[in-house]
């Protein structure tokens, strides 16, 4: 599919869908860290692949937790955390502060990612009708822009354009951001969404 050829109700269709995954994700973090957190609109981006490092500072040192999702809909799921924000969620979830990404770190990350992907795919899946499954979640600890890059070619977008579902996590209504969510779906995938939703 040529992502540029959407309709408009093909994109309404689409962040619906992305509205729905995303709140269940927001809730289950909350739960998790016992926060508030709330949630941007998600949006639907089809953007130059360049564009997307724009967004956040791509020389940035990140932690990124990518979930391979598998069944019907393929693709990657990636969450980039701030540095601070990474380590701030460590401590709080086991007492012990970091300096550096240790084996319990990635741990702790690695089941965070397991725990949101898996109640965002859910919802989209009883949404959809679509089975849809998260992998066991794979830690990065690299800079902004190796661990999108990496995202993106894992899941097929090798074109100028690329598509990604995107919300952004924030704090108790502060502009504190807590995290860049991404769904990045592989080729053919976004026709299964589409085609289940009837606008195809």
């Amino acid at each position: 599919m040529n992502y540029s050829e959407l309709t408009p109700m093909q994109m309404d269709a689409l962040k619906e869908v992305s509205n729905i995954g995303a709140g269940n994700g927001a809730t289950a973090l909350s739960k998790l860290l016992n926060r508030k957190i709330d949630m941007t609109v998600p949006s639907v981006n089809i953007i130059p692949l360049e564009s997307v490092f724009t967004k956040i500072d791509a020389e940035e040192i990140a932690v990124g937790v990518i979930v391979r999702v598998l069944g019907d809909t393929p693709g990657n799921i990636l969450f980039v955390f701030e540095e601070d924000v990474a380590f701030d969620i460590i401590k709080r979830l086991t007492g012990s502060e970091e300096e550096e990404l240790s084996e319990m770190g990635i741990s702790v990350l690695s089941e965070i990612g397991n725990i949101i992907s898996a109640s965002y795919m859910n919802a989209i899946s009883r949404f959809t009708k679509l089975n849809i499954t998260p992998s066991v979640p794979a830690v990065s600890y690299d800079m902004v822009s190796a661990i999108l890059s990496t995202s993106f070619i894992e899941a097929g977008q090798f074109d100028d354009n690329v598509l990604d579902f995107e919300t952004e996590f924030l704090e108790d209504n502060s502009n504190t951001m807590s995290g860049h969510f991404y769904y990045i779906p592989m080729p053919g995938s976004l026709e299964k969404i589409l085609n289940t939703l009837g606008v195809i």
